[in-house]
């Protein structure tokens, strides 16, 4: 087979205002070919942000107002860019699959439906994702899509991880914790069974660290429990979102300040967080570069890192202490100086951390004397959505060019 016409996968990742799009190779493990990013969709400064495999970025300014536009416009580029791509299947991120959907599936109606009854349990996430598989349908009709959902990696939390404290009843229509970042953490375990494959025998805690944050415990390498509970805004404080909150704090906003359970929401995901600290961004590198003279800033980060010491001790008692901690996300991978504020105080549990190999964002940023291995693992969560597409395809492999 001509290699320039091998039917292809396509990753869709959609976030609330923009689409990565990343073409991939199909097979176990595929390799990126190509991605693409409409950012700030709906927004003043739509851009297009287009890379193939091997050479710089490129950015230009587009008109983007929604996401069916910003697929169309995706699509648009990958005709020249890639003129003998033939794909073969498209896999889509889906934040939430409720009690029902905990493996990856083919798309078909009976899911979308299912998917838009699922709408309250995350509508920030869902209508988005709803609405781009549709887009995508319609740019694509021949093509199968498939669901990777990021509620997968948890589902089968022990019981006393998963239930919430509230009558029973509830959990009968699918309120419970779910936990998040799974496709994220997927790939971690995947990369860490490469790096130290003994670690898959032993106890670890990934901690997911970009715009939204989350760790989790994993043994024998399975969830056992996790920070982010029934949606995304629980947890450890985020870039925007607040994380766990005494739930009274809603009833005495309603009180006192009239503020609707809409407006709590839009608080809790979006005005909170680090953001909500400091008054001016949700950015960490900006959170960083203004501590020294923002004291606001300064509270920010030093709550931030105190959550997810916090969080870390937490997790190291469920597991019954910890071997491996495993830092990724863009804070995770690329802030040594969080890392190091995280870590420091958790000397009891066994880490040290060596302070030139996490300048220096290596692999391994523990020191020799550390009793627990910490890494830095970049995550890549298309890659997952990639092989889990590849594997649910029928063979041989067949495709439309675009």
């Amino acid at each position: 087979m001509d290699i320039t016409k091998a039917p292809r996968i396509l990753v869709i990742n959609a976030g609330s205002s923009s689409i990565k799009l990343a073409v991939f190779e199909a097979g176990e493990a595929p390799g990126c070919l190509a991605t693409a990013t409409i950012e700030n969709i709906g927004q003043a400064s739509p851009r297009l942000v287009t890379a193939m495999h091997g050479t710089d970025s490129s950015a230009q300014n587009v008109e983007a107002p929604d996401h069916g536009a910003a697929a169309i416009l995706l699509k648009d580029w990958l005709r020249p860019a890639m003129p003998d791509l033939v794909v073969s299947a498209i896999g889509h991120r889906v934040v939430h699959g409720g009690p029902k959907y905990y493996q990856s599936q083919v798309i078909n109606e009976q899911l979308l439906a299912d998917l838009t009854q699922l709408i309250p349990f995350d509508p920030e996430h869902l209508s988005v994702e709803i609405d781009l598989i549709k887009s995508f349908q319609t740019l694509f009709p021949e093509i199968p899509q498939v669901a990777c959902f990021d509620t997968a990696f948890h589902h089968d939390l022990p019981t006393s991880a998963r239930l919430l404290p509230i009558p029973r009843r509830y959990e009968a229509r699918g309120i419970r914790r779910y936990g998040f970042h799974g496709i994220s953490y997927s790939y971690l375990l995947y990369a860490l069974r490469q790096q130290d494959p003994a670690a898959m025998s032993s106890r670890v805690i990934l901690a997911h660290l970009g715009n939204g944050v989350s760790l989790a415990a994993v043994q024998q390498g399975m969830s056992i429990d996790t920070t982010m509970g029934f949606t995304p805004a629980s947890g450890v404080p985020m870039g925007t979102r607040s994380g766990d909150l005494d739930p009274g704090l809603m009833v005495f906003l309603a009180e006192e300040e009239s503020q609707t359970p809409t407006q709590f929401n839009e608080m809790v995901n979006f005005q909170s967080g680090l953001l909500g600290m400091s008054e001016t961004t949700g950015d960490m590198e900006e959170l960083l570069a203004r501590e020294a003279e923002d004291p606001m800033a300064k509270e920010a980060i030093d709550l931030f890192c105190y959550q997810l010491k916090k969080s870390i001790g937490s997790l190291a008692a469920a597991l019954g202490g910890v071997d491996t901690i495993v830092f990724s996300g863009g804070m995770g991978e690329k802030a040594p100086k969080i890392r190091a504020r995280i870590c420091q105080g958790l000397e009891f549990l066994g880490v040290q951390i060596n302070e030139s190999t996490n300048a220096e964002n290596q692999s391994v940023i523990s020191s020799d004397q550390s009793i627990v291995k910490v890494r830095v693992i970049p995550t890549d969560e298309a890659f997952m959505i990639a092989r889990d597409t590849w594997r649910l395809l029928p063979r041989p492999v067949v495709g439309n060019a675009t």
